[in-house]
């Protein structure tokens, strides 16, 4: 039978947004640790990689030694959600320029794609999958945030806006190029906990 209480949620810390992510999780009665070093991902049963500047977070985690440690996890079957930068360290391939990324996430992402900040915009959308509605209304917040321009084999589309893919999932990997976590609207944090939940996934 699976573990019925709130599953404990991580949040690399290195830079960006990540405080954002723990207010969110906690308001939604879940225990949030700030990940600061690779042996606490022995500890949580899922990761979220915040915004942020996606090089910025790629020297930080090289420092840590983060990269193979996530690669475990991943490897373990531990979920993953990647927001704005977060999915681009996520995709397989990047663009505008190219960067070295996990390549955990079969999309291409190409950076900064909506603009400067001064171009930062808020949305509403509803949840949807692979185009079909479902009537769950979100809430979006895009800072000088990425686009999703190829979405592989296996990849869900879970949120769109203007018909370009702007959340994505396959079993137990996120990604959004918006943040989330920056609105009063928990529902992508909630799916993505109840994915994290032991035996238990919501989009299988």
């Amino acid at each position: 039978m699976a573990d019925s209480r709130p599953p404990i949620i991580g949040i690399l810390a290195l830079q960006g947004d990540f405080a954002a992510h723990g207010r969110v999780l906690d308001r939604i009665g879940c225990r949030a640790v700030e990940v600061r070093k690779p042996e606490q991902l022995d500890e949580i049963s899922g990761l979220i990689i915040p915004g942020g500047e996606s090089t910025t977070l790629l020297k930080l985690m090289a420092t840590w030694n983060f990269e193979p440690a996530i690669r475990e996890f991943h490897a373990a079957g531990k979920p993953i959600f990647g927001t704005c930068a977060g999915v681009i360290l996520l995709a397989t391939d990047v663009t505008h320029p190219a960067q070295h990324s996990l390549g955990l996430l079969d999309v291409t992402v190409e950076r900064n794609s909506y603009g400067r900040q001064i171009d930062s915009f808020e949305a509403r959308g509803t949840l949807c999958d692979d185009g079909r509605d479902i009537d769950v209304p979100l809430e979006m917040v895009f800072i000088r945030a990425p686009r999703i321009v190829r979405v592989g084999p296996g990849v869900r589309v879970l949120a769109r806006h203007e018909n370009e893919p702007v959340l994505v999932a396959t079993r137990n990997i996120f990604g959004a190029t918006f943040h989330p976590e920056m609105t009063s609207d928990s529902t992508v944090h909630e799916l993505f906990v109840s994915v994290c939940r032991a035996d238990q996934s919501c989009i299988e």
